[in-house]
């Protein structure tokens, strides 16, 4: 037994350091299968300070049971053979520079175990650094490729990407790389085998895989990395969508698109665009100007009501680092007629009358007479019609020249697809009329309160005589003189006039009166001759019930 416990003194090693004698060196290291370790490595021995003129031979033993089964699997002793398994792959530094530093190539899972370091010189330097030496594990091979980006991906813009796998060295097994992926797929020329990639990418590779596969040559291993790739690009299908009563009606995909409205209809415009990063979106009135603040900073715009003031153009712009994109769209508003008049008017040659409406889409106009039916431009020798349409805008007038039978109505209709709308007048021919002055034909306004006061004030006049002289059966007049009694009717129609319309918007000629609201009125005046009676027992009262109705001029 003592001749085995000298032998590592024997060796020239010794489980404690000697004097002058130390090595620094990682003491557990973990490798794998197919790849490179490099063991950094220093030591000094007595006298090495001065011995670089002499030849120094270094060795590396994979430590067996005994000391005389050590392999040795590294060495700069031309006289010395390694390991078969070892050579080539197992290299030594040069230790001129006290530098004992291993590097092992395509490492094996039978390198594991524990090695030491040895150094001999030409003088009496011999000596085997048990007391620190290194535990080497090697395992499967589970490294994984590495892609390197060398800038952000954006489309249009060459890009190159590099595949390497860690752990790899110039000396180690030679690889083979392939590319896998849409974005390789479309591209031409194709670097299957390079571990460098050169792209020119699309928006439609933002979101796809890219996968780099290595493969070892000697070992027949392969491993591989994929990536998503995260592709830039500036908004591209900028689209308005536009939904009323929680349905969507509409996409528009092109610029300034128009679409009709219902008047009071709530709307909902929702903006999208298809960018990576997301742009951010905002709604303008108009084309957005330069620092123009937005009516809305999100991609939604809501129009609880349409009427006149969202009338018009409405943008949506996407703003995004690489561009910006706008898109217009143009609110026209829809809506059901809306009647100014019919105004009538007693002229040398008839009556002539008037009317206007102004509708989205614009009104069709005509006139009922009576039983009859008139529309569309006619004229004949009694009677013309002339109709006219300029944007929302509809005008008509008629013109009569025959003789009229009492109480005629005479109507003007507008309509379109939305509604319809109508007024109504009373015409009062002048030949049945015997009273100088009366206007025979609708009277409006403040005329029409005159009349109508004036017809009140004759009735209540002929009422107090009458309770004055309550035996009298009729209103007593002077010889020779005809008394006139008259009945009126009158009746209204309600025509609200939109309060929209601003009245330089009115054809010429066709101009409402002014305020918010006006009516339509109409009055009926009946007169007869009465004869002269003269009440029994009673003298013969001198009284007249006289009333003068003057024509307004226009």
């Amino acid at each position: 037994m003592v001749p085995l416990l000298l032998l590592p003194l024997l060796w020239g090693g010794s489980l404690q350091e000697q004097p002058g004698y130390w090595i620094r060196v990682q003491e557990s290291v973990r490798a794998q299968e197919g790849l490179c370790v490099h063991v950094p490595c220093s030591f000094s021995y007595p006298g090495s300070s001065s011995s670089s003129q002499y030849t120094l031979y270094t060795y590396w033993y994979h430590s067996g049971a005994y000391a005389y089964y050590d392999d040795l699997v590294a060495t700069n002793n031309p006289h010395k053979t390694v390991k078969r398994d070892t050579q080539g792959r197992f290299l030594l530094a040069d230790p001129r520079n006290n530098n004992c530093s291993l590097s092992i190539r395509d490492t094996r899972i039978s390198d594991t175990g524990t090695y030491f370091f040895r150094v001999e010189g030409e003088t009496s330097v011999r000596y085997s650094y048990k007391e620190k030496m290194l535990n080497l594990q090697v395992t499967a091979l589970t490294e994984t490729p590495d892609i390197h980006i060398l800038e952000p991906l954006e489309a249009g813009r060459p890009t190159q990407l590099t595949c390497s796998l860690p752990g790899t060295c110039e000396e180690g097994s030679p690889l083979t790389y392939s590319w896998e992926g849409a974005a390789v797929e479309s591209w031409e020329p194709r670097t299957p085998h390079s571990s460098v990639l050169n792209l020119l990418l699309t928006p439609t590779h933002h979101g796809t895989t890219l996968t780099c596969v290595v493969t070892l040559v000697r070992t027949r291993v392969t491993v591989r990395r994929t990536i998503q790739l995260n592709v830039s690009y500036a908004p591209r299908n900028l689209t308005i969508s536009i939904s009323f009563r929680n349905v969507t009606a509409l996409k528009t995909f092109q610029n300034t698109s128009s679409l009709p409205i219902l008047e009071g209809e709530a709307v909902r415009l929702l903006c999208e665009a298809d960018s990576n990063p997301p742009a951010e979106l905002s709604w303008f009135r108009g084309s957005p100007a330069l620092n123009a603040t937005p009516i809305s900073s999100t991609a939604t715009l809501e129009l609880p009501g349409v009427g006149t003031a969202e009338e018009g153009e409405f943008s949506c712009q996407a703003r995004h680092p690489l561009s910006s994109q706008t898109l217009s769209l143009s609110l026209s508003l829809l809506y059901p007629p809306q009647l100014l008049g019919p105004s009538c008017s007693w002229e040398d040659q008839g009556l002539h009358c008037s009317c206007s409406s102004r509708a989205q889409p614009a009104p069709s106009l005509r006139w009922r007479l009576g039983a009859g039916l008139l529309e569309g431009n006619h004229s004949n020798a009694s009677c013309r019609v002339t109709s006219r349409s300029a944007g929302p805008w509809a005008n008509s007038s008629l013109s009569l020249s025959w003789e009229l039978s009492v109480s005629l109505r005479l109507s003007c209709e507008a309509s379109n697809v939305h509604g319809a709308q109508s007024a109504t007048v009373l015409l009062l021919p002048g030949k049945y009329v015997s009273w100088p002055g009366v206007v025979p034909v609708a009277l409006g306004g403040a005329g029409v309160m005159a009349l109508l006061s004036l017809c009140l004030c004759l009735l209540f006049l002929y009422i107090v005589r009458a309770r004055r002289n309550p035996a009298a059966g009729r209103p007593q007049v002077r010889d020779g003189e005809d008394p006139v009694m008259g009945t009126v009717t009158w009746g209204s129609r309600e025509n609200r006039r939109p309060d929209r319309l601003p009245r330089e918007m009115i054809p010429a000629g066709d101009a409402p009166p002014s305020g918010e609201q006006q009516e339509l009125q109409y009055v009926n005046l009946n007169f007869h001759k009465m004869k002269p009676q003269k009440p029994p027992d009673q003298e013969v009262t001198n009284s007249r019930v006289y009333s003068k109705i003057e024509k307004k001029s226009k």
